[in-house]
């Protein structure tokens, strides 16, 4: 390898940059501790980066060697003068430049720590001579080996075409002096805006954390080339609007995402308001801010038919319901999602109301199958808002990508009548023979009636159940037939009734809390059918009353309590229609 002549790296954008301000992380890590997944290991200031204890999950290690927390070193040097932030991480890159042969990762990771390091190293004032030369060798060998082993489709290689965007900005004339690098990377950063979303503007996996987290990397480098006086392909900008359609949507009224597929919770509205700015969208302002400023997006009842999902929501906080008390419903029935990154949740939903999420999806907590394996809880049926057949995976399990059929979702029909809008899908599994058909009735912008039918030529056990935010825990009551928690309650229909059992819900990546779970079963039957009314409610309120009158034909809803008082509310539906007579 050629020898290269110091240099320091450009300044470029770096979107991660207010993920990474935590003095207390940084004072961590110049003492050589190092927490990464809610664990905690004492590496010391040199580590044995391939022969240490570390946690068994290899996720631990991945996010070890990304170098994330040399931001946070950076961000506390500069804020503090102190010398030992920056000389930590000198150190431990001195550490790992001896230690870790290039190649001895993954390109996605090698990509991740690259990013980082030209990161932390731009924020610095200079590096010693000595490292700089050594440190940019490395960056070059990373950057060949990425480039010459580049993941073929989806949130891998988008990472990877960024970090080598990044780095032929950083360094153009040591490592991209006739910008070569730089055009590959954008030209194939748009292939990938092309190929691996769908039509909707849905990324392929099928889950919102990796759809947000690969629609960092392109609004990165969308800044990134803005900021250099580079054009971008031809469509770029459509493609990424419509990518940040269905980020918009997938934010719930509280500012976090919905938890779908392999996902942790949090905010990605700092993606929303930087597209706001490069798209100019005032509704991607208005999300953003919350509904402070820029416009309300023109959508409510939006549908995302190629990626399967299809959200209710009362408004944006341009009436009288404040932006963060709006009512929000996703349903998920589309293609399980290319990779592993799926779960077995077709017809699944996640509700919010009153500021908070109360029906939620549990989201990921792992990736290992270390006992007691709850990657596949997490990843199971069971752990969603949907009808468990037999205890059954709607799809047999794998940790990663699924081999053989897998379950299908249908989106039948959606009509909206007046102040009640309907979603009626259907899901079918290879694991066994019924069919479930979800109605799904968003009423007067306020509450939630939900019809699922089982049908089966064999009997089974068909268990219903609702996934409870973790505030509920230990403040959930069951009576009868409704269940009361806090800001919700559930009403069962007759002659049903549900039970509480022990769930979790993961906020992030290797923390779980405790969270109950509704389950309403059915055992040995062909067939069966449950109605359950979903209704925000404040504490003082009481519950609804729920009756219900079924033929082969027709059937009927009353509610009566529904927004407080002695409200009256009459809602039917056939197959193909919908009416309700609302506050009689």
């Amino acid at each position: 390898m050629k020898v290269l002549s110091p240099v320091r790296p450009r300044p470029v954008f770096c979107i991660v940059a207010a993920q990474h301000q935590d003095l207390e992380r940084a004072a961590a890590v110049a003492e050589g501790t190092f927490t990464h997944l809610g664990v905690t290991v004492d590496a010391g200031d040199d580590p044995d980066w391939l022969g240490a204890s570390v946690p068994a999950d290899e996720e631990w290690r991945i996010d070890w060697w990304k170098f994330g927390y040399g931001l946070d070193l950076a961000y506390a040097h500069a804020q503090t003068g102190e010398a030992r932030f920056k000389d930590a991480w000198c150190g431990l890159v001195e550490s790992f430049l001896r230690a870790v042969p290039v190649g001895r990762d993954s390109t996605e990771v090698a990509s991740r720590r690259v990013q980082n390091w030209i990161y932390a190293w731009s924020m610095f004032e200079g590096l010693s001579p000595e490292l700089e030369p050594r440190l940019l060798e490395r960056i070059e060998a990373e950057t060949a080996y990425v480039r010459r082993n580049l993941t073929p489709e989806r949130n891998h290689r988008t990472l990877e075409l960024f970090g080598l965007f990044l780095t032929a900005l950083a360094f153009p004339s040591a490592l991209d002096e006739r910008g070569e690098l730089r055009d590959f990377a954008l030209g194939e950063l748009h292939r990938n805006l092309v190929s691996d979303f769908h039509a909707d503007g849905v990324h392929r996996e099928a889950s919102t954390h990796y759809h947000a987290i690969v629609l960092r990397s392109l609004l990165a480098a969308r800044e990134n080339a803005r900021l250099f006086g580079l054009a971008v392909p031809e469509g770029f900008d459509d493609l990424l609007a419509r990518a940040c359609e269905f980020a918009l949507h997938s934010h719930r009224p509280d500012g976090e995402i919905a938890a779908l597929s392999d996902s942790d919770g949090g905010s990605h509205l700092a993606l929303l308001e930087l597209a706001a700015r490069l798209l100019d969208r005032d509704d991607f302002r208005w999300a953003a801010s919350r509904g402070t400023g820029g416009k309300p997006p023109s959508e409510r009842l939006a549908s995302f038919p190629s990626g399967g999902y299809y959200f209710q929501r009362s408004g944006w906080g341009e009436g009288t319901r404040p932006f963060a008390d709006e009512r929000f419903l996703v349903l998920d029935c589309g293609p399980l999602g290319d990779g592993g990154h799926g779960h077995y949740d077709q017809l699944s939903v996640e509700i919010a109301a009153g500021g908070a999420p109360v029906i939620v999806d549990p989201g990921r907590y792992t990736y290992s199958e270390q006992p007691p394996n709850f990657r596949r809880w997490f990843k199971g049926t069971a752990a969603h808002n949907t009808v468990c057949v037999d205890g059954l995976d709607q799809t047999p399990y794998r940790r990663g990508k699924p081999k053989g059929p897998v379950a299908e979702g249908t989106l039948l029909r959606r009509v909206t009548e007046g102040r009640v809008d309907m979603l009626l899908a259907q899901a079918v599994s290879p694991t066994y023979d019924a069919r479930h058909t979800r109605r799904i009735l968003f009423v007067d912008d306020d509450y939630w009636v939900i019809e699922d039918r089982l049908e089966a030529p064999t009997p089974h056990r068909f268990d219903l159940r609702f996934h409870l935010a973790v505030q509920a825990q230990g403040r959930t009551t069951v009576d009868g037939g409704a269940v009361r928690a806090p800001g919700l309650a559930l009403v069962v229909a007759p002659p049903h009734r549900p039970v509480l059992e022990d769930g979790w819900v993961a906020p992030v990546y290797g923390e779980k809390e405790p969270a109950p779970v509704v389950s309403i079963a059915v055992e040995d039957s062909r067939e069966a059918t449950f109605v359950t009314l979903v209704v925000p409610l404040h504490e003082e309120q009481p519950v609804p009353t729920l009756q219900v009158t079924s033929s082969p034909d027709a059937t009927t809803v009353e509610v009566v309590g529904a927004g407080g008082g002695s409200r009256h509310d009459r809602l039917s539906w056939t197959p193909t229609a919908v009416s309700a007579v609302l506050g009689g």
